[in-house]
């Protein structure tokens, strides 16, 4: 760039900002001026590091409910879980978790409990009724590549998830999730275990999401201590059959909520942004007579 005193630069000539017309400057001719404007981290967010934890703390649950899942599926396939066992605990976890969802709600609904009974009613119904043919969907499949379809599916279940906004999940997520339950409960024995697997990934995947962020957004003290058990409820679920992958899930959780809020919060303070007249121009008008 130029200087004041640069060559070619009359000094009896001011120079000024303007694109549109001709002046006896240089075209990356600047004066003393062009920094007087710089600024420094003017958007910059400053963190807190135990807010940053809870937030953390929704992608430690969500792993340990994929953690929780995989237990249930593995107790059933070894035949130490039944399935009217399973179908009668879903039950009970659906009804304590929609009447705290109610509780929770204030009055405020946007549908009526007659239209939830029908969405679920209509699940059920689907799901008992296509269980034979969900049983027999993967015999052509070899096992290794139903396991690792099924990791695929999780996997990116919890990488799409919409952890800003989990209420309702997002329709990428929630499919990889149902799609890698699928898979899974197709190598269970019996018609009765896929209708049980698929009806506790809906509880797990679509519908806990949505109590948890009710209870972030009405409870606040109880979001902490829900996502601890079910941590708590993922590690000494893999532990009991899996001590290797538990102890994994351990550090994983460990990682999560701990030592990476750490590293943003200490990396903020070496954050360096410039603004200045050289950044592109904003065009900002108020359009909300347009937006009615």
């Amino acid at each position: 760039m130029g200087a004041d005193s640069g060559p070619g630069a009359p000094p009896t000539v001011p120079w000024r900002k303007v694109l549109y017309e001709r002046q006896p400057f240089p075209d990356n001719y600047v004066d003393r001026r062009f920094l007087e404007e710089l600024r420094r981290n003017i958007r910059v967010r400053q963190y807190r590091y135990w807010a940053v934890v809870r937030e953390a703390g929704l992608v430690a649950q969500q792993l340990s409910c994929v953690a929780v899942f995989l237990t249930l599926w593995f107790y059933m396939e070894r035949g130490d879980l039944g399935p009217s066992t399973l179908l009668w605990a879903s039950l009970g976890f659906a009804l304590l978790g929609y009447g705290l969802y109610e509780v929770l709600g204030g009055g405020s609904r946007e549908r009526t409990r007659l239209a939830d009974l029908q969405s679920a009613a209509v699940f059920l119904a689907f799901t008992f009724g296509f269980s034979p043919v969900l049983k027999t969907l993967t015999e052509s499949v070899s096992t290794d590549t139903v396991y690792a379809m099924s990791a695929m599916m999780l996997l990116a279940h919890l990488v799409s998830f919409p952890y800003t906004q989990p209420s309702p999940p997002g329709s990428l997520s929630l499919n990889a999730a149902l799609f890698g339950s699928v898979c899974l409960a197709s190598r269970l024995p019996g018609a009765l275990h896929t209708f049980a697997m698929l009806s506790c990934a809906l509880l797990v995947f679509a519908l806990w999401p949505c109590l948890l962020h009710r209870l972030r957004d009405r409870a606040e003290w109880s979001f902490p201590c829900a996502a601890a058990l079910v941590c708590v409820a993922g590690v000494r679920g893999l532990a009991s059959f899996w001590p290797e992958g538990a102890l994994l899930l351990f550090l994983a959780l460990l990682v999560l909520t701990l030592a990476c809020p750490l590293l943003l919060v200490h990396l903020q303070r070496h954050k360096d942004n410039i603004h200045g007249p050289w950044d592109e121009a904003e065009i900002r008008e108020d359009l909300s007579r347009f937006l009615s």
